[in-house]
């Protein structure tokens, strides 16, 4: 699960993830271009029903199916009808996505999801028109929509977390970081777990070089300052940036350690004997345990 990255929906819990190919996003630094700028004849070479990727799923024990590599949005109705059959033998569907959708599309696709990953790639209309093609705007208001609006069929919020993926010299600077921290302690709450990512040089970004560590840590302690709860330094080894700690600022106990995706040790899981609250001080913490 902290690979989407989730990590306080179900830690440590297997998925199983897959795409399509293309993307309605244009991002110059894509991870996962092969896949999200392939053509559809090019990636058609396996089939897979709905019904048939939550049997394979179930039968293997894994406890979600994930919508990932391209962004979910590109085959809405599959992605769709597959969380429906996943549901049905106790699955959970989760979204992995740029967030970029019209209003009309966020309803019906994230009624589907228990959980989604959303990538904040920036903070400024300029960056998300020159690197993705996409636009500032319209992320932040799917951004909203899932965290505040969303409900699951049981009615139950739907579990979103955001990605900051650090590209040097292009959004890392602390006056973005500032601004996208204020903004989410404002319109999303602290709750909401914060990732800072780090960048390899990929796709047409081939001359940018790869985030240094020190941004992640500088990017984490500016959004602690700002006062989110849960902030996480991703794609690299550190475990103080990688571990869940208590918020009660006079408490701040270890509560899921980790070393990039590999958990130590687990005090909040029903899983490990946990209740999803802090055994130290009782304190809730956010997420689904």
């Amino acid at each position: 699960m902290e690979k989407k990255p989730l990590n306080h929906f179900h830690p440590g819990s297997s998925v199983l993830s897959f795409g399509t190919a293309g993307c309605n996003s244009g991002c110059r630094f894509c991870q996962n271009f092969d896949i999200a700028k392939a053509r559809s004849i090019d990636k058609l070479s396996v089939g897979a029903s709905p019904e048939k990727i939550a049997q394979v799923a179930a039968s293997r024990g894994i406890d979600s199916v994930a919508f990932t590599y391209n962004d979910p949005i590109v085959f809405a109705e599959y992605a769709i009808d597959t969380a429906q059959a996943c549901r049905a033998l106790g699955i959970h569907p989760i979204a992995v996505t740029a967030g970029y959708m019209s209003a009309e599309a966020r309803p019906d696709f994230y009624a589907a999801m228990d959980a989604a990953n959303i990538d904040l790639k920036g903070f400024t209309e300029d960056f998300y028109w020159k690197v993705t093609g996409t636009h500032l705007a319209d992320v932040l208001a799917t951004i909203d929509y899932a965290v505040n609006e969303a409900r699951t069929p049981e009615g139950e919020h739907v579990w979103v977390e955001v990605t900051t993926l650090l590209i040097p010299g292009l959004n890392d600077d602390d006056a973005q970081l500032h601004a996208e921290c204020t903004w989410i302690g404002e319109h999303l709450g602290p709750d909401v777990p914060l990732h800072f990512s780090a960048f390899h040089p990929s796709y047409r970004m081939m001359d940018v070089p790869p985030t240094p560590h020190e941004t992640l840590t500088r990017a984490r302690a500016i959004a602690l300052a700002e006062g989110l709860h849960y902030v996480y330094a991703g794609n690299v080894h550190d475990r103080e940036g990688d571990t869940t700690y208590c918020p009660n600022p006079q408490c701040h106990a270890k509560l899921i350690e980790r070393d990039w995706y590999r958990i130590i040790a687990d005090r909040l899981s029903a899983s490990s004997g946990g209740n999803g609250h802090c055994p130290q001080c009782g304190t809730a913490i956010a997420g689904r345990w």
